[in-house]
């Protein structure tokens, strides 16, 4: 068995903040909890499931950063994916339950998201920055996060259209048929958010790969499998130079 150990560094105590999946993942989350806010009361089962899993996604990041080995942060990883998977099945459930609206063809932009821009100022901030900063047309929406002041902020903003209990005087049995975040827009994200998580979870394994020690029984079998190739190699020049041969004691044969 394999001695533990600790295969992992890092500069930033917090430097998920550059990744772009924790960054997609923190704006899921909010978009997420700003739906729940507007289902009816006799679904605060799917809310509850809902808030859980998109808080998971950004939570896994998070702490498996900061485990100190590539096998653990990519176990973290997965239990994000897994979450995320659970965000995609509930929206679906419950558009077919007509709690979220479809909009084919809408996506992200048509609220003023751009996620690399997102990506980018959250990269400059050194992972020091509050979310207003961070998604400055969110901070129209009336929210614990609002009382964040930033320069950077804007009180015009698409995004003010997204209606909840804390913005809106309707009550949230009919607030559901305002929410301007669509079944699309959710997949779009989700979808781009799962892209950038397996992309990372395929980096870290290479890489994991490179840093973990053979054993001496896999260091041999190493060498044996690089001796092998070496023969067949060998062995494939010497058909190739037989079949010359062959072919060159046959033509001067039907010279003669």
């Amino acid at each position: 068995m394999r001695p533990y150990q600790s295969t992992r560094q890092w500069t930033h105590p917090e430097g998920y903040k550059y990744l772009a999946p924790w960054t997609n993942a923190v704006l899921l989350r909010f978009l997420i909890r700003k739906f729940t806010e507007t289902l009816p009361r006799p679904e605060h089962r799917t809310k509850t499931q809902l808030d859980d899993a998109a808080r998971s996604v950004v939570s896994n990041i998070e702490e498996g950063y900061k485990r100190p080995s590539t096998k653990e942060y990519l176990s973290f990883l997965g239990f994000s994916q897994g979450s995320l998977e659970e965000i995609k099945g509930l929206l679906k459930q419950v558009y077919q339950d007509r709690f979220l609206q479809s909009r084919p063809g809408s996506s992200l932009a048509d609220l003023g998201i751009d996620l690399k821009e997102f990506k980018g100022l959250l990269k400059d901030s050194k992972g020091e920055i509050p979310l207003e900063v961070l998604y400055p047309p969110l901070a129209s929406l009336k929210s614990p996060l609002a009382s964040l002041k930033s320069p950077l902020t804007s009180s015009k903003s698409p995004l003010a259209s997204l209606k909840s209990p804390l913005t809106s005087s309707k009550s949230p049995l009919t607030s559901s048929n305002d929410f301007a975040v669509t079944l699309e827009m959710f997949m779009e994200l989700v979808n781009k958010t799962d892209y950038l998580l397996r992309t990372l979870v395929k980096s870290l394994e290479n890489k994991m790969a490179e840093e973990m020690p053979m054993s001496p029984r896999e260091k041999w079998l190493k060498v044996q499998a690089i001796k092998r190739l070496e023969e067949d190699r060998k062995f494939d020049e010497e058909l190739r130079k037989r079949a010359g041969l062959d072919e060159k004691l046959k033509k001067e044969f039907r010279g003669k």
